[in-house]
């Protein structure tokens, strides 16, 4: 009986503390008539989450005059968690909070080696980011680490880097200097672990990842579909072009030397998308109606496997709500079986995903705590 009651209490604090995830603030009325619990349950819920520093009052509502409801909000920044994103030349520092909002971020260029001065260098951009930002290090949770490799469940294994060269030794190199628990990511799944926040009712899709290199994520049921080797969703290594171009991988054709980002810009892609909207250089044009087709050839390979919506996400994605009816058109061009493209969408988390969704890790898992 004793066991039945704690897991009673635990399952209304949870319903109570997720509430307030979804909603700016609540009276004690809602809560009660949203959950279908009594008003001493509520209230006492309500003072132990108080109590933790995890809701505050936020005001009151009613009529001028009467007796005003006391109104109950999230403390979003109770708890934060750090994400860095770590590419070829930059590496970014974020920090979300508990409604999983970026707070505060910052990129930093440097240009990566595997050496030990490498990996020094990034925990000291990432403490002067915390320090920075005055943030206070004992609500900090963790940092989560997307990087462009395949990482096993473990979050700490790197079993696949072609990229960039990480090596097993990877975690043990960041933990060596970074002062708080930390855990890798695949940079994909990261970041459609960030699209999957903003979106929840999420089910079945298909994240493309359009960064430096592209890489994918696939959700079935809401869920992160990883394979049976943790190697799932690896669009950029679809063959696009038979005997195509050279792909870091060591094949031939691949669709990454196609879509990365590097295709278009090495390191200014703001500046890239403000001048394609105004140009009229046909090189450019010529290169960016390439750089669509193949997209388009992408996207209709994975939608004829999968049958479900694709996301185009990553560090184009962010830029193309303009080329959407384009690339819908000419999706829908080579299609077999779509009379309507819809299934395209663009990202809504659209910029420092992949930071920001291996940070989220620590911040779901904390409200699984509660």
């Amino acid at each position: 009986m004793e066991s039945f009651d704690f897991n009673l209490r635990k399952f209304n604090t949870s319903n109570i503390y997720s509430y307030f995830l979804n909603h700016e603030d609540a009276t004690k009325t809602d809560l009660a008539s949203s959950l279908n619990l009594t008003l001493p349950t509520v209230t006492k819920n309500i003072e132990y989450l108080s109590d933790l520093g995890l809701i505050q009052v936020s005001g009151s509502r009613g009529q001028t005059g009467g007796r005003r409801a006391i109104t109950y909000s999230l403390c979003a920044e109770a708890k934060i968690s750090l994400g860095l994103d770590i590419t070829k030349h930059h590496v970014s520092c974020v920090a979300v909070d508990l409604n999983g909002k970026i707070i505060s971020f910052k990129r930093n260029w440097l240009a990566f080696e595997y050496t030990d001065s490498y990996f020094k260098e990034v925990a000291s951009l990432l403490n002067t980011f915390v320090k920075d930002n005055n943030f206070d290090e004992k609500k900090i949770l963790g940092v989560g680490i997307g990087i462009p490799a395949l990482v096993q469940s473990d979050n700490r294994t790197v079993f696949y880097s072609r990229i960039m060269g990480f090596e097993e030794n990877t975690y043990e190199m960041f933990s060596k200097y970074i002062p708080y628990d930390i855990s890798m990511f695949n940079d994909a799944k990261a970041s459609c672990f960030a699209e999957k926040w903003v979106n929840k009712e999420i089910q079945n899709t298909f994240y493309i990842l359009l960064s430096n290199n592209v890489g994918g994520s696939m959700l079935i049921n809401g869920k992160v579909y990883s394979g049976n080797n943790f190697r799932s969703a690896e669009v950029g290594h679809i063959t696009l072009v038979p005997h195509g171009r050279q792909c870091y991988c060591g094949q031939c054709g691949c669709v990454d030397p196609y879509l990365a980002a590097t295709n278009l810009s090495q390191d200014d892609l703001a500046g890239y998308f403000a001048n394609l909207a105004v140009t009229t250089d046909e090189k450019i044009l010529d290169n960016w109606d390439r750089y669509l087709d193949y997209m388009a050839s992408t996207i209709i390979n994975v939608r004829a496997i999968l049958d479900c919506d694709i996301i185009l996400g990553g560090y184009v994605g962010a830029y193309l709500e303009p080329y959407l009816d384009d690339i819908k058109r000419r999706t829908l061009k080579i299609s077999t079986f779509d009379s309507d493209a819809d299934f395209i969408k663009l990202c809504s988390y659209k910029h420092e995903s992949i930071a920001a969704g291996a940070a989220l890790h620590y911040i779901s898992q904390f409200i699984k705590t509660i």
